[in-house]
C-alpha cells in the first residue's frame, strides 16, 4: 500500500489549480503528491470565464478577453463598462494541457486514471480506496461533490446554475465579437431566473448558453428550444452547432467545511468554493487554492482551521433565500445591481474584496423590500 504526503480525490478545477501552484512554488519537491480521477482530462469539456484586474497565472492560455458586455432585460438593453477589470475566457482543454505540462516536470507528482470509491480517516492518516488500488496519505483533498449532504437538510436552500450551451457557426454576421452578452433576461422567465449568455469569437461564431438559477433542471429540449428561438430573434437563419456544453453547478451556502477533519479538506464545489450567489467557480478557486498552498506551508496545518467564514457568506445566503422562495425575482435583482452600467464595483463586491462602504453601495442598489424580508426570515431560522 503506497503512502503519499498529499492525495487529491478527484482532479477538478480546484485540485488542478492547487497542485499546479504547489508545483510552481518550488516548496513541495520533498512531498509525494497523487491526483486520482476517472477522467483523463483530454477533452474540451467546459469553458471557464472570470473577471479580474491585472495579470493572472492563466494569461498564457486565455482564449478571449473583453472589457465591455451587454446586459438586457425585457425593458432595456445597456452596455456594462468593466472599468479596470477584464472578462477572460479559458477553454477546458487548454487549462488541462497547461497544468499537466507543468506537473509532468515534477517526478514527485503522479496522476492515475481511477475512480475513488471510499475514504477513511484513522486520525493518523487517511486511506483512499479506488476501484483497483488502495493508498494512504497524510492529508487528503477531496473534490468529489456529494449532493446528498445539502439535500439532507432544509436550513440552507440549494439551487443550481444549470445550462446548455451551443458553439454556433452562423452563415452571416449576427454577433458582436467585442461585446459578450453577460445576462439577457429578455427571454421568458416562466416563474424562474432565466437568461441567455453569449461568448462571441467573431461576428459569425459564438457560444450561446441558456442558463437558469433554480432548484430543478429542465428537459433537454427546453434548453435547446430556447437557444433556437434566441438565435432566430438575433437573425441567425442558418447555422451549425460545432459543439455542445452542459452543466449544473450547485448554488448553496451549506457549510461543507464542517465535514473537514484535521487530515481531510474538502475543496472545490465539495468544499463550498463555488460562489453561492452566482455559481461562478474559477475566480474563487484561484484565490482559495493560492491561500491553501500558503496554509500548507504553515507549521502543523490542521485542515479544520482553513475555512474562514466572511460576511459575504451571509449576503449570498440572503439572495439564495429570496430565489428559493421567489425564483422569478432574479431578473429584477440582477437588473438593479447592474442598472448603472458600471460593473467594476459589482465585480469587486462579488469577489468579496469590498469594505463595508462598498458592500452597502451595491446592496442599496438591490430591491430593498425583498432583502429586508429575507433578513427577517433568516434571523429567525438561525
Amino acid at each position: 500500500m503506497k503512502h503519499y504526503h498529499y492525495i487529491f480525490a478527484g482532479a477538478g478545477l480546484a485540485a488542478l489549480m492547487t497542485a499546479y501552484k504547489m508545483a510552481v512554488s518550488g516548496r513541495f519537491a520533498h512531498a509525494s503528491i497523487l491526483l486520482i480521477d476517472p477522467d483523463s482530462k483530454k477533452d474540451n469539456d467546459r469553458t471557464w470565464c472570470f473577471w479580474h484586474k491585472g495579470s493572472t497565472s492563466w494569461d498564457a492560455i486565455a482564449c478571449r478577453r473583453w472589457h465591455t458586455a451587454l446586459f438586457a432585460n425585457a425593458q432595456r438593453r445597456n452596455t456594462l463598462d468593466f472599468g479596470d477589470y477584464s472578462y477572460t475566457m479559458l477553454r477546458g482543454i487548454d487549462f488541462y494541457n497547461f497544468v499537466f505540462e507543468e506537473l509532468r516536470k515534477h517526478p514527485n507528482i503522479e496522476f492515475i486514471n481511477q475512480k475513488v470509491v471510499d475514504v477513511s480517516d484513522s486520525g493518523g492518516s487517511v486511506t483512499v480506496t479506488t476501484e483497483a488500488s488502495t493508498f494512504t496519505c497524510n492529508i487528503l483533498f477531496n473534490t468529489i461533490y456529494d449532493p446528498a449532504l445539502p439535500a439532507s437538510q432544509t436550513q440552507y436552500p440549494v439551487l443550481q446554475q444549470h445550462f446548455i450551451g451551443w458553439h454556433i457557426q452562423a452563415n452571416k454576421a449576427v454577433f458582436d465579437p467585442g461585446k459578450p452578452t453577460f445576462m439577457d433576461f429578455s427571454v421568458p422567465q416562466k416563474g424562474n431566473t432565466r437568461f441567455m449568455y453569449v461568448l462571441p469569437f467573431s461576428d459569425t461564431e459564438a457560444i450561446v448558453e441558456y442558463t437558469l438559477f433554480s432548484k430543478d433542471l429542465l428537459p433537454q429540449e427546453e434548453y435547446e428550444d430556447a437557444i433556437e428561438r434566441y438565435l432566430k430573434d438575433l437573425g441567425a437563419s442558418g447555422y451549425s452547432v460545432v459543439a455542445e456544453e452542459k452543466g449544473s453547478i450547485p448554488m448553496t451556502c451549506y457549510p461543507f467545511w464542517e465535514h473537514n477533519s484535521k487530515n481531510i479538506l474538502h475543496i472545490g464545489s465539495a468544499g463550498g468554493w463555488t460562489k453561492a450567489s452566482t455559481g461562478y467557480t474559477f475566480r474563487n478557486a484561484d484565490k482559495l487554492s493560492a491561500r491553501l498552498v500558503d496554509f500548507l506551508l504553515s507549521k502543523n496545518p490542521d485542515m479544520t482551521r482553513f475555512h474562514k467564514k466572511k460576511r459575504f457568506w451571509f449576503y449570498d445566503l440572503l439572495l439564495l433565500d429570496i430565489l428559493a422562495e421567489k425564483n422569478h425575482e432574479g431578473a429584477a435583482i440582477f437588473s438593479a445591481m447592474f442598472k448603472s452600467g458600471k460593473a467594476a464595483p459589482v465585480f469587486q463586491f462579488l469577489d468579496e474584496e469590498t469594505g463595508p462602504a462598498g458592500d452597502l453601495k451595491v446592496i442599496l442598489q438591490c430591491p430593498k423590500g425583498l432583502f429586508l424580508k429575507a433578513l427577517f426570515y433568516r434571523v429567525f431560522r438561525f
